[in-house]
């Protein structure tokens, strides 16, 4: 963006094309001049003609480049930054051994629920998001941040093993209330996703329930997988690690009571699909304004401008000094 800070000094540029008629016509003891040359002087056609037809445009353009310098022309340099209230958000993630159950199509439970999980992320750059962990106890992944190369790392290492076995959902909803405690944006959410199996832990899901809403904390809660036989993978004392058909169950119970206390939503997912479709509803039921300030400053061209011009007419009387340029 270009503007001049003295628009009315362009009128000037208007005086150019009555000077150039003056000069053409004004008297000389010599032919007419064409420019700041004679006719006369005027090379055959070629190269040095139009060498010395520059050579003389030169004061002309010098003269043009110091009127629109006077009138103050000055670029625009545009910055923005968003002023967002965000969403801080608590993701809290069953790793048991149920979730080793390969019955979502794509990979075990765990697998799918990272991977939309780090799609749920990478669509919302502008929110604080946390991760936590829970099997029999519930453990803290990443705290809330900003931060999502390293938040996307972080859920890449959450794995099975890093919590005894058991499914405590109580404590992983305490949990990530307590990361969501100290916010002070106007919208906590925490997302719990689990097969709902709750066996585990000294807090049971309603009573971390009842923290949540007091806290104003709404609560999202994913019942993951489904009741089938699946293979899932297990340790044979003997073989090793080997996948075998087993009947995996769920229960949704725990999450529906959950979601009505705190004013959340329960959803259902049987496979990989249903679950992208689940978080990309809870991204777009929780979205915070985002303003863009604009800030513009403007920088001067006057001086460039100026300095062209002084290269014109050094140019120019270089050239006249010269016996290729010098007129009759």
């Amino acid at each position: 963006m270009i503007r001049f800070e003295y628009p009315w000094a362009l009128l000037l540029l208007a005086l150019l094309p009555a000077l150039l008629a003056w000069r053409w016509r004004r008297p000389d003891t010599r032919p007419a001049a064409l420019l700041w040359g004679s006719a006369a002087s005027l090379p055959p056609p070629g190269p040095a003609r139009w060498a010395w037809l520059v050579v003389r445009v030169l004061p002309w353009a010098a003269l043009a480049l110091a009127l629109l310098a006077g009138a103050r022309p000055q670029q625009g340099l545009q910055q923005s930054e968003l002023d967002s209230r965000g969403v801080d958000i608590a993701l809290a993630i069953d790793i048991s051994p149920s979730m080793r159950a390969a019955d979502m199509g794509s990979g075990d439970r765990l697998v799918v629920a990272k991977a939309t999980a780090r799609d749920f992320v990478r669509g919302r750059p502008h929110d604080r998001i946390g991760v936590v962990g829970f099997a029999a106890t519930a453990f803290t992944q990443c705290p809330l941040t900003l931060d999502h190369d390293t938040l996307q790392e972080l859920l890449e290492q959450l794995d099975f093993g890093l919590a005894e076995d058991g499914t405590a959902i109580g404590m992983g909803l305490a949990t990530a209330v307590r990361r969501l405690q100290e916010s002070r944006t106007p919208s906590k959410v925490a997302v719990v996703l689990t097969d709902g199996e709750n066996n585990r832990g000294a807090i049971d899901p309603l009573t971390a329930a009842e923290l949540a809403r007091a806290l104003g904390v709404r609560v999202y809660t994913i019942l993951i997988g489904r009741h089938s036989t699946a293979p899932v993978e297990v340790v044979d004392p003997v073989l090793g690690r080997i996948t075998v058909m087993k009947p995996v169950s769920v229960d949704e119970r725990p999450l529906l009571e959950i979601a009505r206390i705190t004013g959340g939503r329960y959803f259902k997912a049987g496979d990989r699909a249903s679950l992208s479709q689940i978080y990309a509803e809870i991204d777009r039921m929780e979205r915070a304004p985002i303003r863009a300030v604009v800030y513009r400053e403007f920088r001067d061209l006057g001086p460039l401008l100026l300095a062209i011009a002084a290269l014109c007419l050094l140019a120019h009387g270089a050239s006249n000094a010269t016996w290729a340029f010098r007129v009759p």
